[in-house]
């Protein structure tokens, strides 16, 4: 039996499988409306094999208009509270569980540098937003993470960490740290 080899970091490969797992022993099909992290997500998620049982679909909306095209965020949150806020990975979320057959969907947007942050937004700081099928549009969930800056790629695989965590079915998920 020879060992796999992953393209990804393999704390990232593992943790995707454990997600590919729980939703497929649970029956739901996810989503992703991913910025910061580019594709990471998704990319992570289909090094499992048979991830296709689970992985309904991924918008890489990385640019402010593709928000807007790709998922429906209307580009007046975008101007009003800026790409990376509560309000947009709210919609994000909203918009990837409308446009997919996923049960959930989660959203990522935040600042993984070097530049580009502020004092309010500073380089590090991520904003998921998780949304369930058949639930009040105004109960999906956003949550902020300020991940320490050790550069782009660290802070990308936190916020891939973080958002296969938030895939995990509320049974499967340990306690937020």
């Amino acid at each position: 039996m020879t060992a796999s080899v992953y393209l990804l970091p393999n704390e990232l490969v593992e943790k995707a499988r454990s997600v590919i797992d729980a939703n497929r022993s649970a029956g739901r099909r996810i989503a992703l409306a991913e910025s910061c992290t580019g594709g990471l997500v998704g990319a992570a998620l289909t090094e499992i094999p048979g991830s296709s049982d689970v992985f309904d679909a991924s918008f890489v909306t990385y640019a402010n208009g593709a928000k807007t095209a790709l998922l429906g965020v209307h580009d007046g949150l975008i101007e009003t509270f800026g790409a990376v806020s509560p309000a947009v990975a709210w919609a994000m979320a909203l918009g990837a569980l409308e446009r997919s057959g996923a049960d959930i969907a989660v959203s990522i947007t935040g600042v993984a540098g070097p530049g580009g942050g502020t004092d309010k937004k500073p380089v590090g700081t991520v904003i998921f937003g998780r949304a369930l099928r058949g639930d009040d549009p105004d109960q999906a969930d956003t949550e902020q993470k300020r991940f320490p800056d050790r550069g782009r790629a660290a802070i990308r695989l936190q916020a891939a960490l973080w958002a296969l965590e938030l895939l995990l079915p509320e049974t499967a998920r340990p306690p937020s740290p």
